[in-house]
């Protein structure tokens, strides 16, 4: 039997993740949320990369027993499928599920007449951040890394959308180029900034060194603009608590390179005290430091 072409086989993923996303948009929220965290949380486990998140606690967390890690797994995989089945109900969840904490940070970013950057990082349900910022008045333009299925990648830009009123860009050097035009025009970035980027800068993340994308500090040095760090957790199921925290401190000494350094090493320490506040509640899947 003649093997399924590349474009025929990204269209059926395509076409199955959107028939997932529309029985989860039918579901009431709690269901949706429930029964996409549940699969997650059976099947994820037993899934080969699953060894990686084992490997990540292990070497992040030396005094937990084999046991502790097992539960911060299947705890990561439910919040993760969770994520999934929310999706469709983003608009809903902001408006009735989410405390918001700090929201006059998010004010001052909306009322200082500059560009200014909105950093978050895959804990909780990472996609309400954006959400946050435009109920308050900030269209963020969401910074994303793009599917490799162009089909798929459509239908998340599709369901995105309301979260990033200002617009979304992929990453890389076209990406670079378009969140230069939204800064130099006074516009309001928003980014995950825990991923690993090959050819960022050595920042030491949860303890080891982890090559870092260095894209905020740079526009944030550059632009000297404030950076407003936002924690969302799961408070349980579908409930959700967002704390917006002042913007990272900056004292630029004129050095662009060490500046920028010296603010991820901030953010990523701020990253970090999460994660370890809420292990089961990060994407342990990453493969953040080089020994991934």
């Amino acid at each position: 039997m003649a093997l399924i072409s590349k474009p025929l086989r990204q269209r059926l993923e395509a076409l199955a993740a959107g028939m997932f996303l529309a029985v989860l948009r039918n579901l009431p929220v709690d269901w949706a949320s429930g029964l996409a965290g549940g699969l997650t949380r059976i099947i994820g486990p037993h899934l080969k990369v699953s060894a990686v998140a084992r490997r990540n606690l292990a070497r992040t967390f030396p005094d937990k027993s084999r046991a502790e890690i097992e539960t911060v797994i299947v705890e990561m995989w439910e919040n993760l499928g969770r994520v999934v089945g929310e999706f469709p109900h983003l608009d809903w969840l902001m408006d009735n599920r989410v405390e918001v904490i700090g929201v006059e940070h998010i004010h001052a970013l909306r009322d200082d007449g500059m560009p200014g950057l909105f950093v978050s990082a895959h804990l909780g349900n990472w996609e309400l951040a954006g959400l946050c910022a435009m109920r308050e008045g900030v269209p963020i333009t969401l910074v994303y890394r793009a599917a490799n299925n162009p089909w798929t990648e459509a239908l998340y830009r599709r369901y995105r959308a309301a979260a990033a009123s200002g617009g979304q860009i992929a990453k890389g050097p076209e990406g670079a180029r378009a969140i230069m035009e939204v800064m130099k025009t006074g516009g309001h970035v928003g980014m995950l900034v825990d991923q690993k980027m090959n050819d960022g800068i050595a920042v030491p993340f949860l303890g080891r060194e982890a090559m870092t994308a260095p894209a905020v500090g740079r526009f944030a040095v550059r632009f000297k603009c404030p950076v407003v760090p936002a924690r969302v957790e799961r408070l349980g199921g579908a409930r959700f608590r967002i704390t917006l925290f002042p913007p990272v401190l900056q004292t630029l000494s004129g050095d662009a390179h060490q500046d920028t350094l010296n603010l991820m090493n901030t953010i990523n320490d701020q990253i970090g005290e999460w994660v370890r506040e809420r292990p089961g509640q990060w994407l342990w899947l990453h493969k953040r430091w080089p020994e991934n």
